[in-house]
This record gives structure tokens, sequence and C-alpha cells, in this order.
């Protein structure tokens, strides 16, 4: 097992396998809609419920920060005034920005923050959704490139280069956001919980004293709560990519979420879905994302390159692909798919 990964938790929607929670202390649950999604925290302890109502404050204030669909926060602030001048924000922004260059860089940039043109463009998840034509797709496309945003650290400011670029956090906010959620909860005295971000999950503990949390792994191609395998965890951040998320179809063709930033179409490979496992949220949401676009060979060996991330890959065709570091964690329980080596 790979270094800083104490269990694993893996899972494309939150789905737990019926009687996982036997403990003498009851679970409190509530949801909270936000950054785009069905937002889920279940936590132990009499004070569940004030402390669940903080995690929903910690969601909306990284929305007001960091949402390119509000006109008021700082990256829509950063967006209006690319190759204009340098915006000042928050350290939180600040942060999430700089994590998000070094993961393009890693990747050579199949992960692009500055995607923003593209993703409005199309307009997936909106009542807009399209096909662009080819004349303003590539001039979207002339505005991506991560290289050219200019973080000056002792100012505490973003400047985009040139005008019409636009920053998009989506493939690392809510990362960034559970994470937060963990460490308030956990410096509350939570020992025990369930952070679910759409699809975004950070397990707290153990499930009890005894035993650790058994997830099932969504199957992609199938009605949420379908599972393809199990895996036990704890204290574990898991984000799911994948193109049954989000999507429209328009002649025929189904178009997804997950852009690649040189071409300005939704990648495509034979990849239906990719589950991050890391330490923190913010590293596994980013990821999972980077990993998808590269494709199985490239982002298996991304993956067994670097010592703070695990994976596993589902395919078209049913292969089920596992990092080094998970090979003894995950269960395969659905025999319409195969493990491969």
């Amino acid at each position: 097992m790979k270094p800083g990964i104490a269990a694993l938790s893996i899972l494309v929607t939150a789905f737990f396998l019926s009687g996982c929670v036997r403990s003498e202390k009851p679970y409190v649950s509530d949801t909270h809609f936000a950054l785009g999604t069905v937002n889920t925290v279940k936590i132990q302890g009499a004070k569940a419920e004030k402390l669940i109502q903080g995690c929903f404050d910690i969601l909306d204030s990284v929305e007001k920060k960091m949402s390119p669909q509000r006109t008021d926060s700082e990256i829509s602030n950063i967006n209006a005034n690319a190759g204009i001048k340098p915006v000042k924000v928050t350290p939180e922004t600040f942060t999430v920005i700089e994590k998000g260059l070094e993961t393009a860089s890693l990747g050579d940039g199949f992960l692009d923050i500055t995607i923003g043109p593209v993703v409005s463009l199309w307009g997936i998840g909106t009542e807009s959704a399209h096909v662009p034509g080819n004349a303003e797709l590539k001039r979207a496309l002339s505005m991506v490139d991560y290289r050219k945003v200019v973080l000056n650290e002792e100012q505490q400011t973003v400047y985009l280069e040139k005008p019409g670029m636009g920053l998009d956090l989506g493939a690392i906010a809510k990362g960034w956001a559970a994470d937060r959620i963990h460490d308030y909860l956990v410096s509350h005295g939570v020992e025990r919980g369930i952070i679910n971000l759409g699809g975004n999950v950070l397990v707290i503990g153990r499930k009890n004293e005894r035993d650790l949390w058994r997830v099932g792994v969504q199957n992609p191609e199938d009605s949420r709560g379908r599972y393809i395998g199990i895996l036990e965890a704890d204290d574990t951040a898991v984000v799911t990519s994948g193109k049954y998320e989000r999507y429209f179809v328009e002649n025929g063709h189904r178009y997804h979420h997950i852009f690649n930033p040189f071409t300005g179409y939704p990648v495509e490979n034979d990849l239906i879905s990719v589950t991050i496992v890391a330490k923190e949220s913010v590293t596994a949401d980013a990821f999972s994302t980077l990993v998808f676009a590269l494709g199985r060979e490239k982002g298996m060996a991304l993956v067994e390159e670097v010592p703070f991330v695990d994976t596993i890959i589902v395919t078209k065709e049913h292969s089920v692909y596992i990092s080094q570091g998970l090979q003894k964690m995950f269960t395969l329980t659905d025999k319409s798919y195969r493990m491969e080596e």
C-alpha cells in the first residue's frame, strides 16, 4: 500500500452496503445543494446537527468564492479581468488555483483549469447544451493555456494574461471543500462519519470500533446503488469521474462533461469511470479528471509513478484495472466485469 493511505474507499456515488453502520451511537445525516450537486454529511454525536450545518456553511463559502456561475465570485472577478489586471483573492482561492496548476503541470496539461471558455461554450448541464461550431470552438480553445496564469504569492493575486481566458475549478473545488469539512469535523471531535459531495467522498475513522467501512464501487453502466465490487475503508478520500455523470445527446451521440483541453471535445477513449484514492480529496478530485483524460495506459503509469494516489479504472469492455496500492483491498463481485493484470 502506498504511504499516507490508511485504507481504501471507492465509489462512483455514495453507496454504502446495507447494514454497514452498527454502533452504539446513532448517526445523523442531512443533505444540502451546493457546487452544482447534492451533498450529504453523516456523522455521530450529540452536536451532530449543529456541526452538519457548519459543514454546509463551508460549502456555501467555497461556492461563493469559486463558482464561475456566480457573478460575484472571486473566480468570476479573475475571469472578468483577464488581460486587464491581476486580482487579489483570499488565501483559500489562491491555494486551490495553485494546486490546479501543479496538477496541470504534472499531467502535461491534460487537466487545465483554464478550460472555462470551452466549458461555457458547450453548456453541458444547462438547458443550452449543444455541440459548438468549429470556428467558435477554435476561438475558445485559443484561450486555454494554464501556463498563462500568473500567481503572485506575496500579493495573493491571480492574473490571466490573455483577454477572454477563464478559470473553471470544477475538477478541484469540491475536493477542496471536502477536505475543509473533514478538518472542521475532526477539530470538533468527530471520530466517525461520511462526507459525500456528489461523488467526492471522505470517510472519517471506522464504521465502529471493530470494523472498517464496507464500501460499494458503483456500476457505471447501471442504476445508482448497483455495485461491481467492495472495499473496506477508513480515513480516506475517494473521487470518481465518469462519462455517465453529466451529458447530453445530440443526433444520437452522447457528449459528456470531461473535456480534452487540446481538442475542445469531450474525451474519447475506452474508459467509463476512473476512481482515485488519496489522503486528500483535493488531490483525488484533480487526479480523477486527469487520469480519465490521459486514458488507461498513460493514466495508470502516472498513478504508479507518484506516491500519493491509487486508482480503479473501468473500461467499456468491462475490464477493471487496479493500481498496485489497491491490489489487496478490492473484491470484484459483479461477474460481468473482469479483473485485468
